[in-house]
């Protein structure tokens, strides 16, 4: 290898510096990018547990059955309905969606919602 003004043989120092720095930053994107979904699908969990709760609270109050209206909102906006019970007059949801998958995380996100007059 030829001399340089820095000394014998670092030509090409400066690439592989570059594409350590590149791999770097491709990796943490990518992990930006997955918290990134799993925040969003954590806010659509809570929208469609909100929603469920409403619905079945409305329900509950006409005297129809309310945890049948929950599933049926909580499918219509993407998630899916694992719990519903009655406490008084309140309706308390839990549902479930698909959240993101990267290296071996398999966690959906969760979230419970609780509706009623009081």
């Amino acid at each position: 290898m030829p001399a340089t003004a820095n000394g014998p043989g670092e030509s090409g120092a400066a690439t592989v510096l570059v594409v350590a720095v590149a791999g770097l930053l491709l990796v943490i994107g990518a992990a930006l990018g997955v918290v990134t979904a799993l925040v969003a699908d954590h806010r659509r969990a809570q929208s469609a547990a909100d929603l469920a709760a409403l619905a079945g609270a409305a329900v509950l109050a006409r005297g129809g059955a309310p945890c049948q209206e929950a599933g049926r909102v909580a499918s219509a906006n993407g998630a899916t309905m694992v719990a519903c019970s009655l406490r008084g007059a309140d309706v308390l949801v839990e549902v479930v969606v698909s959240g993101p998958r990267w290296r071996g995380w398999a966690g959906d996100p969760r979230a419970r919602a609780r509706a009623g007059p009081g």
